[in-house]
């Protein structure tokens, strides 16, 4: 596709991407966004004395954003901080463990934990996970697709005969005897809405991202991530636009003339990049591709903000409060549609890395993953200030003594709330990554019948997190510059 002067619709990751390898290839872009500021899901605010993460808090993969940004010639403005841990991780029985993305350290860690055998067992597990990454991260992963067949390539038979297709439950199992680290590197699978159990091998590459290739933090909170990408595209030329709402396609037979905004202006373009949520795009196009299922989400999540004077040393950065009852949790959320009896939940303290974030205190974030509004019919409204205060007493039950005192929370954020924000079936994980919707069979970045309109975001191809949104941004851009 040919696009002198491309039109992007959304100021996420993914759109601030395709804006900056669009600049790259010499695009003159304009870049519209509803929101007051870039980021999309990776984002902050700014509450009284503090600020919170309100989207992602896990930055893995750094260097997508060092190869947008060298797309024109700029470099990251980012201060990182690489974690150590990158996690902790809490049991029902009361043990506990680092997470460290050093081979050596973790080794150690799991040695004094579980004993030689785990560790032993850990050594050929990180060698499975980075062989699974080696393997997909080009070719699969970095790669569009334009039909299944674009799967038959050399690395497909390699992926199989390294069990990329098998289930990552089971094949973590046979590495790790110890229930408690199996779910310690399987978990991750939840990202991409999926019971690790049943999840696809090749999903595997989500915790090699979090355990191996490391997690990192930008000073300033993540907000910081879509900023500076944004600044970047300023500089390099790019006309961005923020509290500006697309509202519809003025189209001629099979291609895009125009973008109408909220406002009534109307943008000349001669290509259209859909950087939103996959239903708001279609909507925008006024139409719905056919599939032979109907899509399937991810699990949505309850999450908390607030903060607490007092200081709790069991808290790093990130660290996860697994309960008893790990695999019934997916069938309640994912199957049954309800809360979880026995809650696993991840508990974000920021100020652990960068104390600036407060002006006093320490600000945590409570994520609980809860069932889709197409999964569970709950009146959130109604049960959302009770679970709140489930949530907190949980916590304080599993070894945070007083938090349910002590803790203030400012914001809860449910399943409704996304909605009302605009994702689809009220959850921000999008589509999860069934096998019909993973690869050639997740809904592609061009559309039949549409010559110079791309999708991007994590709704498309790769999917959903931080590194895949930011390769969807380069994929879009490359289908109209040709430029992979």
């Amino acid at each position: 596709m040919r696009g002198d002067h491309v039109v992007v619709i959304g100021a996420g990751l993914a759109g601030l991407s395709a804006t900056l390898h669009l600049l790259g290839a010499g695009r003159r872009v304009t870049l519209l966004e509803q929101d007051d500021r870039p980021g999309g899901r990776v984002s902050g605010h700014e509450y009284v004395g503090y600020t919170a993460d309100t989207g992602a808090t896990v930055l893995t993969m750094p260097e997508l954003i060092d190869e947008a940004l060298a797309a024109v010639g700029a470099t990251n403005r980012l201060r990182l901080v690489r974690l150590d841990p990158a996690y902790r991780a809490q049991f029902a029985d009361g043990s506990s463990i680092a997470v460290h993305t050093d081979g050596e350290a973790m080794e150690a860690e799991i040695r004094a934990f579980a004993g030689a055998r785990e560790a032993a067992g850990y050594r050929q597990l990180r060698r499975w996970l980075t062989e699974l990454y080696t393997l997909e991260k080009d070719r699969f992963i970095g790669a569009n697709f334009d039909s299944p067949l674009d799967l038959a390539r050399p690395e497909l038979l390699k992926l199989l005969a390294a069990g990329g297709f098998g289930r990552l439950g089971p094949k973590i199992g046979r590495f790790l005897t110890d229930d408690r680290l199996r779910r310690l590197f399987s978990f991750q699978a939840l990202y991409a809405g999926l019971d690790p159990r049943t999840a696809l091998g090749a999903y595997g590459v989500i915790p090699y991202m979090d355990t191996i290739a490391g997690v990192y933090y930008p000073l300033g909170g993540m907000g910081r991530v879509g900023q500076v990408l944004a600044d970047a595209a300023e500089r390099a030329g790019a006309e961005l636009r923020f509290k500006t709402e697309a509202a519809w396609l003025e189209r001629v037979s099979s291609r895009v003339r125009a973008v109408r905004t909220r406002a009534g202006e109307r943008i000349d373009c001669d290509a259209v990049i859909l950087a939103t949520e996959l239903t708001t795009s279609y909507r925008l196009l006024g139409t719905t591709p056919r599939r032979p299922l109907p899509l399937r989400f991810s699990p949505s999540a309850v999450v908390l903000h607030g903060t607490t004077e007092r200081n709790y040393p069991q808290l790093d950065h990130h660290t996860i409060f697994f309960g008893e009852a790990w695999e019934r949790t997916f069938t309640e959320i994912i199957r049954q549609g309800r809360l979880m009896s026995d809650p696993s939940l991840l508990v974000t303290r920021p100020t652990a890395t960068d104390p600036t974030l407060s002006s006093g205190g320490q600000v945590v974030s409570v994520l609980a993953p809860a069932p889709n509004l197409h999964a569970g019919r709950i009146d959130w409204p109604r049960v959302g200030p009770a679970y709140r205060e489930e949530l907190v007493r949980v916590l304080a039950s599993r070894g945070l003594t007083g938090f349910d005192e002590e803790y203030r929370v400012d914001e809860v954020v449910t399943p409704q709330d996304w909605a009302n924000r605009g994702m689809a079936a009220g959850t921000p994980f999008s589509l999860a990554h069934t096998f019909g919707q993973t690869g050639p069979f997740r809904p592609r970045n061009v559309l039949r019948g549409m010559e110079n309109v791309v999708l991007a975001g994590c709704g498309t191809t790769p999917g959903v997190g931080i590194p895949p949104v930011l390769i969807s941004g380069r994929l879009a851009a490359a289908r109209l510059t040709g430029v992979a």
